[in-house]
């Protein structure tokens, strides 16, 4: 296994000194197998040696028990013991076993003793002051004694066995003879008497040393074995466990591809293949939380309205391009910054922070934006989740819905406006020639014509009323056809130049050749252009002119009608073409307009694709265009 640096987080990891060598555990366990036999074989080699010096005593033992048999038997097959001749042949036949033998008195007096040449030094003691050794105490008591005593001269242990010896019948007949009272010779035999065999302890330190030297010896090879068998499997199982440790690593990196596994084998193939299965389900979830990241990414991201993720420490985690854009942040990066930092809008901070002090939906308006404000609703929902929350915050653009309820207020005060001043004259003098000016022969066909001009007011109006309705519904029928420009033009310019000579006015056409045909609807292009002829005539003082132009741009073709009248202030021009707008509302109820023209005519235009747009300047006249594709 690889070594890792221990690092001194005091000094840093430049700082650190030494390194520790991290140990593989079938190292550890090899190690620490050796490091018990070590330990063992002491304590085993000590026990072995005690053990085998027991078995070497233990022998010597038996080998002078049998020994003492021997002579028990053959002690009783001397005739006369006091006979120094055979009791001295006797001790020499047990002296031939290589063992000294003595004949001892019961106060332990030595009463004869083999010849041999250990004789002097294997009993060391004086014999001419008598003692009683410790197996002469046992024999006394029991029959029969051992003892084992160190020998300086010898510089050996020696093994004593004393044992009682029978009386022959000779022996007892001699002793029987012998006066009252006289004791007998210092080389005859008492009664009771007991055989002692000596024999030194054999040299064990030659055999322990050869078993120490082949104990120390095997056990070395047997250490050298297991460690080098060690090495062998820790090397296979570490290389094993390095394959497994740089997989692991891989799968964190987020690289799922399978390890090669082969069929059977030991723990670690059942670790690799479960680490593969699990691998496996790991990518599979993964690719699904991704799948559903972009999915949920490409949503938040795609939708129209802004949405932003906002932490409980007041950090924009999240935002799509939709909130960047209401905001004004397209060239800075929003996400992880300060929401201070990125929020102006006092009101969208402070529904935010109740949002997140208050862990409850907030629902509020904001406008954003001097120049051309726009409208917001703004909610902001808690996040409830484990930890700290945050809020979603979404931001929904409601400009078009303000601009549509304003429309529809003004539509309802003006229709009620237009409606009122008509009715109020039809009642007036309705009231009036109820009132007595029947009888007015002067004056009654005036008021009868009065209320009939409002009464056709009041139904032209109703009548474009219903046309605009069923336009801005979708329900205008529309029969496309190629529609020659200069037809288009010539069917409007009678009626145009009718009203124009009432009003003192010049009615120029300036159409070039070759224009190509327009498609649309003739009668509905007609409405379109009858209309911008009126209110230029209309709009015109006396002597004034007015020029209709023509002209092919790109696709489409371009129809101009231009007057001299009194102009459109350019505050107003955006305005124009709403339902119910006049410029001078004054001169045009007096004309007997209805103030729907020019939104019907924009509705018509943009129907077929076309575009409907003004030009003017107050005192200078006007410009009116609109576009129709070509064939």
């Amino acid at each position: 296994m690889t070594g890792v640096r221990r690092v001194n987080p005091q000094r840093g990891h430049s700082g650190a000194q030494g390194a520790l060598v991290r140990v593989s555990p079938f190292w550890r366990s090899g190690l620490t197998f050796s490091i018990l036999l070590l330990a063992i074989l002491p304590a085993f080699d000590f026990y072995i040696s005690r053990q085998m010096h027991s078995e070497v005593i233990a022998g010597t033992y038996q080998e002078l028990e049998a020994l003492a048999q021997v002579a028990r038997a053959r002690w009783l097959d001397v005739p006369d013991m006091n006979d120094v001749r055979a009791r001295a042949a006797w001790l020499s036949q047990m002296a031939a076993s290589g063992a000294e033998a003595s004949i001892l008195a019961s106060d332990g007096r030595v009463i004869a003793q083999a010849a041999s040449p250990a004789q002097s030094e294997t009993h060391e003691g004086n014999h001419d002051e008598p003692g009683l050794d410790p197996e002469l105490r046992q024999a006394l008591s029991s029959g029969e004694g051992r003892a084992m005593r160190h020998s300086a001269i010898l510089n050996r242990d020696v093994v004593y066995l004393a044992t009682r010896l029978p009386i022959s019948a000779a022996a007892n007949n001699a002793a029987g003879a012998s006066p009252a009272g006289q004791s007998t010779s210092a080389g005859s035999i008492e009664r009771p008497v007991f055989l002692r065999l000596a024999i030194p302890v054999p040299d064990i330190g030659l055999r322990v040393s050869e078993f120490r030297r082949r104990l120390w010896i095997g056990s070395l090879i047997f250490v050298l074995f297991v460690a080098g068998g060690s090495l062998l499997i820790s090397r296979t199982i570490s290389r094993r466990i390095s394959e497994l440790k740089q997989f692991s690593g891989r799968v964190a990196g987020g690289d799922f591809r399978p390890l090669e596994v082969p069929p059977g084998g030991d723990e670690l193939d059942d670790l690799a293949r479960a680490l593969n299965h699990t691998a496996a389900q790991l990518d599979g979830t993964i690719r699904v939380l991704i799948d559903e990241r972009n999915r949920s990414a490409a949503i938040l991201r795609s939708m129209i309205e802004g949405v932003a993720v906002i932490s409980a420490q007041e950090r924009v985690l999240f935002s799509n391009r939709a909130f960047s854009q209401i905001l004004g942040l397209e060239s800075i990066v929003v996400e992880g910054r300060p929401l201070v930092e990125v929020v102006r809008q006092s009101d969208l901070l402070a529904v935010i922070k109740r949002a997140l002090a208050n862990h409850e939906e907030i629902s509020s308006e904001i406008v954003v934006g001097t120049v051309r404000p726009r409208s917001f609703a703004v909610t902001a929902s808690p996040v409830r989740a484990e930890g700290p929350t945050g809020a979603v915050l979404v931001l929904h653009e409601i400009s078009e819905l303000r601009r549509l309820e304003r429309v529809r207020q003004d539509f309802v005060a003006n229709i009620s406006h237009e409606f009122r001043t008509p009715l109020t004259a039809i009642q007036g003098f309705a009231e009036t020639l109820l009132g007595g000016a029947l009888d007015d022969t002067a004056n009654r066909r005036r008021f009868v014509e009065i209320i009939r001009n409002h009464a056709t007011r009041l139904a032209r109006l109703t009548e474009d009323l219903l046309e605009l309705s069923r336009i801005e519904a979708g329900q205008m029928e529309l029969e496309f056809r190629p529609v020659s420009v200069d037809h288009l033009v010539e069917s409007c310019l009678e009626t145009a130049r009718l009203k124009a000579a009432q009003r003192d006015l010049i009615v120029e056409v300036s159409i070039p050749d070759g224009l190509p045909s327009i498609r649309g609807d003739a009668n509905r292009l007609q409405e379109v252009l009858q209309n911008l002829l009126d209110n230029a005539v209309q709009y015109t003082p006396a002597n004034g002119r007015i020029e209709v132009q023509a002209s092919q741009v790109g696709d489409a073709v371009v129809l101009t009608v231009a007057d001299t009248g009194i102009g459109i202030p350019q505050a107003e021009q955006g305005r124009i073409f709403e339902r119910f707008y006049r410029v001078d509302a004054a001169r045009s109820r007096e004309a007997g307009g209805t103030g729907l023209g020019l939104s019907i005519a924009r509705h018509i235009v943009d129907a077929h694709g076309g575009k409907l747009w003004v030009e003017s300047a107050v005192g200078e006249g006007s410009r009116f265009h609109f576009s129709i594709p070509t064939c």
